[in-house]
């Protein structure tokens, strides 16, 4: 299930969990499952992002990038979109537009407080396989003091919390003897093996094959990859009395660890 570190804005915003429903559930993680943003750990390195005379920089980022932030699609590589539009709209906000094969994939706006202090991304992502966008607001703190030769929104940044609309937040997992079912509402899904083998992705921009191991009954890998690359390993764990999900996110090449909890639903009967 892929979260990606995409420049300060990120889709980190869109929580990776799941939900799914079975009465007859055999393995502990059939069922509906619901991100629990409070109970979100993150990973204490901050975000590096700067624009200085008309460019970005993402200092942060693994491998590090710069495009122009002119307002205009720039071409972009090793991102999970084609190309990237940044724009100053004024001193203290910035526009972020991502394409994917032409189409908007998400747009965002980078807004910085007026004590500089703060900053609030709102974005709406478009899921490929989606009917409905994906609504997320995420705050970040400032780590150090502010320059005065770069934009306002530009510094050292800390994620302090994260919302996303429900449809980001709900996946249906179902096992079925040494297989798993994973779908969400955005359009995203998957079947594989707990083999360690590749199984094709649909509906995400983040990640296009994903690789299953059993950890034991009650935890197992998940290995996720774009374009041949690995991009984020996984631990999924059941807790023993089966309500509690905990996912131990490991971002590659960068090694940004998150741990997400998600709880689980009762069926409707």
């Amino acid at each position: 299930m892929r979260m990606n570190n995409r420049l300060l804005w990120v889709a980190l915003f869109c929580m990776p969990f799941l939900y799914g429903a079975s009465s007859l559930a055999q393995s502990p993680f059939d069922g509906t499952w619901k991100n629990e943003p409070s109970k979100v750990k993150r990973d204490p390195k901050p975000v590096v992002e700067y624009i200085a005379q008309g460019w970005y920089h993402c200092e942060s980022c693994v491998p590090q990038w710069t495009v122009k932030a002119d307002g205009t699609d720039q071409t972009v590589s090793n991102q999970e979109v084609d190309t990237m539009n940044i724009k100053e709209v004024d001193a203290k906000t910035v526009s972020v537009v991502g394409k994917k094969d032409g189409k908007v994939a998400f747009e965002q706006t980078v807004t910085v407080s007026a004590d500089g202090k703060t900053l609030t991304v709102k974005g709406v992502g478009h899921p490929p396989n989606g009917d409905k966008p994906v609504e997320y607001t995420t705050m970040l703190k400032r780590v150090g003091t502010p320059h005065s030769d770069v934009h306002a929104t530009s510094g050292r940044w800390m994620v302090v919390s994260g919302q996303a609309s429900e449809n980001a937040q709900m996946t249906t997992y179902k096992v079925e003897g040494d297989e798993l079912k994973m779908s969400r509402p955005t359009g995203e899904s998957y079947t594989a093996k707990f083999d360690g083998n590749d199984y094709s992705v649909t509906g995400s921009y983040g990640y296009d094959q994903v690789s299953l191991k059993r950890v034991n009954q009650n935890s197992f890998e998940e290995t996720d990859k774009l374009k041949g690359k690995v991009v984020e390993v996984d631990t999924w764990t059941v807790s023993k009395d089966g309500k509690t999900l905990t996912v131990v996110a490991v971002e590659k090449p960068s090694e940004r660890t998150n741990t997400f909890v998600a709880t689980k639903v009762a069926a409707k009967k």
